[in-house]
């Protein structure tokens, strides 16, 4: 039989598969960013709080955290609107490219947010990043719109990871991420109330909002529970098994997969000029190298483990 750590790493790279699978889904939902990000994170957290109630959690937060939650729920729901709104405006290869970014400005902000020194590589690897997106810049300028949305959502991960980071070691996770996705829900709703009652025709929750065909409901159902609640809540279960340099390393996976399922979905349609594949792999390799040589800071008097 297998073990628990090859159980946990073959079931965490299905996780990460499924994460890769959000952008193809964002794709091929006809929704606009705005309603499909809206009913992501409504029924996302609707599964959430099903789980947490099967599961007799409480639900009950520490006052002085109720606000770090508040802004994390706002970040997390403006990320996903930038990072639909990428791929709606360019493609899911282009978001995902730069979406590996994001742990640049994970090294960036991370001496802030923590309060420690910069570390010498980190602004090496910074420089290297932004020699990667110059080139996609470069090459790929009729998707230009994409690559900013894709900018901003990936700095926008990194911020509420780094939020995050400090919330999970004091409250659940679970139930933090069901009162930010609950969050986030209620400031778009906030969003397009006011445009329902200001804005023009049929803006907000109008009579299109509404208006959602069979096909969908299917892949916001799918979105919402498998690729949001589901995968959220089995990824804090296997990487109690794993050890930080495999979590770190099947996570920056999720372009690659993202980007082969796209290119098995919608065909020619993902195919880019050769240069942004250059820059793409600069990018990602930088985010490994990173991520590795960070681990191996951390577990240097550790015993390395075999996953």
């Amino acid at each position: 039989m297998p073990s628990d750590k090859i159980k946990s790493y073959l079931h965490f790279h299905l996780i990460v598969f499924i994460w890769g699978f959000t952008a193809v889904l964002g794709a091929l939902i006809s929704l606009d960013a705005v309603p499909l990000v809206w009913y992501r994170m409504l029924l996302a957290s609707g599964f959430i709080f099903i789980w947490i109630k099967w599961k007799k959690k409480r639900l009950r937060l520490a006052p002085k955290r109720v606000l770090v939650m508040l802004i994390a729920g706002v970040v997390i729901a403006a990320h996903w609107l930038s990072f639909f709104g990428a791929i709606k405006v360019s493609n899911v290869s282009i978001t995902l490219a730069i979406l590996s970014s994001g742990a640049f400005f994970t090294s960036i902000l991370e001496p802030i947010f923590y309060k420690r020194k910069v570390i010498w590589y980190e602004i090496l690897f910074g420089l290297i990043v932004i020699f990667g997106l110059y080139i996609i810049f470069k090459v790929e300028t009729e998707y230009l719109a994409g690559i900013i949305l894709a900018l901003i959502s990936a700095f926008l991960a990194a911020v509420f990871s780094l939020i995050n980071g400090k919330l999970a070691k004091k409250e659940d996770a679970s139930v933090i991420s069901f009162y930010e996705l609950l969050t986030g829900t209620g400031a778009i709703t906030i969003y397009l109330l006011i445009l329902t009652f200001f804005g023009s025709n049929n803006a907000g929750f109008g009579r299109e909002f509404f208006n959602i065909s069979s096909a969908d409901w299917g892949y916001l159902l799918i979105l919402a529970s498998v690729c949001t609640a589901y995968a959220f809540i089995a990824s804090v279960a296997v990487m109690r098994h794993l050890s930080p340099y495999t979590i770190m390393l099947t996570i920056n996976l999720e372009p690659v997969y993202g980007i082969l399922l796209a290119f098995w979905v919608f065909g020619s349609e993902e195919a880019m000029n050769p240069e942004f594949y250059y820059g793409a792999a600069i990018i990602l390799s930088t985010v490994i190298l990173n991520g590795f040589l960070k681990t191996r800071r951390k577990i240097k008097k550790q015993p390395e483990a075999t996953f």
